[in-house]
């Protein structure tokens, strides 16, 4: 057991000769069991979700938004944290399911909680406008030119204008580590810059050292107000670097190393934007450098291919928006790969056969999620969006306990073997 600064990191088994591992992450609102995903409730709830929902697709922690709650910080502090926080949501009734709607509320989650810190929120107002940060494209971009930019990089933190209002902000390290500790999550992230497939080797370097300098006064900022709430908030350090195996092998070593008044990190966030095919890579050389005794958190990455490349180098929790977004943009997960409803005939075939969802079990099928869907009826697709939701979130989090027992019991590479063949016909590294 490490006892890491009021969390404690335990290391269960590791993959032999390998940077895997599952362990247990034991923070102040309960256990993390890892691997894990995380389920992404970015204003504080899961679109369309309930409480109970994320309980019942044995979700174990919920990752949040510093940047879209910082106007609900000192309401959330108020209420006793992100854990306790009974979101009033009155303005966003799109998201909402029948029974919010009626409450005009949004059940506390009551469980571990991450935020990050809106550093790439902010970052893509300004030459993320124009920066892919999507693993999926070619390195054939450019940047957004300077004048349409809604936010400018600077070394105080990034001015923005906010897209929805129209008014001047601005994050920094300070003010992202004072809104992190208000909204009280187990877990925060430092404020980074995220660079892009666009930028130049030059360019990743400046970046990296000014995320490195940044990450020391968040540091600083947040062993202020880590206590403020009545229980341990920890940090995480968020790894930068781009694609080259110098930058990050020396990030990690630096990061790994800081220290303020004798504290250092509690655990560290692997980000960047890189393509698919780099991750393995890029994770291992970051994780030979970083010590094994500290939790380690990938950022934004859901799809099985990618989970089990992270497992397997070493990642302890994942999240990602993708499993709730593509339910409701008709995407169903199954063992033999997704299914676009888009494409299908209205069939009274099982969502996916032997799934242990609460959709699945209660006899929901493709034709009748279709029908739901297909539906001008908006009741009818909030429905959907909730039934397809659980499905989809309940098999990423299934694959990551899989995975957990299948490294336990050593037999991870047969486990991945199979269950890659299954979901895209053919085994892949």
């Amino acid at each position: 057991m490490y006892n890491i600064y009021g969390m404690e990191f335990r290391i269960e088994k590791t993959l032999p000769g390998g940077l895997g591992r599952a362990g247990v992450i034991k923070t102040a609102h309960g256990e993390i069991k890892t691997p894990a995903f995380m389920a992404v409730g970015t204003t504080g709830f899961v679109r369309f979700l309930s409480s109970n929902d994320l309980h019942g697709v044995g979700a174990q922690a919920m990752l949040s938004n510093g940047y879209h709650l910082r106007r609900k910080a000192a309401a959330i502090a108020q209420a006793g944290g992100l854990a306790n926080w009974r979101s009033q949501l009155t303005d966003d009734h799109d998201a909402l399911s029948e029974a919010e709607l009626q409450n005009n509320e949004a059940e506390a989650w009551h469980g571990p909680t991450l935020t990050d810190s809106g550093g790439f929120q902010v970052m893509s107002l300004g030459s993320g406008l124009g920066k892919v940060v999507s693993m999926e494209k070619e390195r054939h971009i450019t940047n957004t030119a300077h004048h349409e930019r809604l936010a400018h990089v600077e070394e105080k933190g990034v001015s923005f204008t906010d897209p929805f209002d129209g008014l001047p902000d601005f994050i920094g390290p300070e003010e992202s580590m004072q809104i992190q500790c208000q909204i009280g999550a187990d877990i925060h992230m430092a404020f980074d810059e995220l660079t892009s497939l666009a930028d130049s080797y030059e360019y990743n370097i400046e970046a990296m050292e000014r995320t490195e300098r940044w990450a020391k006064r968040s540091l600083a900022e947040h062993i202020r107000h880590r206590d403020d709430l009545g229980y341990r908030q920890n940090l995480y350090a968020v790894l930068q670097g781009g694609r080259w195996e110098d930058l990050r092998r020396q990030t990690a070593r630096n990061l790994a190393n800081m220290q303020v008044s004798g504290i250092e990190f509690d655990g560290f966030g692997l980000g960047g934007a890189f393509l698919k095919e780099d991750l393995g890579e890029i994770l291992r050389w970051c994780n030979e450098e970083l010590p094994a005794t500290k939790p380690r958190h990938l950022l934004g990455l859901s799809h099985p291919d990618d989970v089990f490349v992270g497992a397997a180098m070493g990642a302890d929790t994942f999240d990602c928006v993708a499993p709730t977004r593509e339910a409701r943009h008709g995407k169903i997960y199954t063992r033999h790969g997704s299914i676009n409803l888009r494409k299908m005939r209205d069939v009274g075939e099982p969502l996916d056969h032997d799934c242990d969802c609460a959709t699945c079990q209660a006899g929901w099928t493709l034709g009748s999620l279709r029908a739901m869907w297909r539906s001008g009826d908006v009741e009818q697709k909030r429905k959907f969006y909730r039934l397809a939701s659980i499905h989809n979130l309940r098999f990423i989090i299934r694959l990551t306990e899989q995975i957990r027992t299948a490294m336990i019991g050593e037999y991870f590479d047969e486990f991945r073997k199979e269950f890659l063949h299954n979901y895209y016909g053919e085994f892949s590294n």
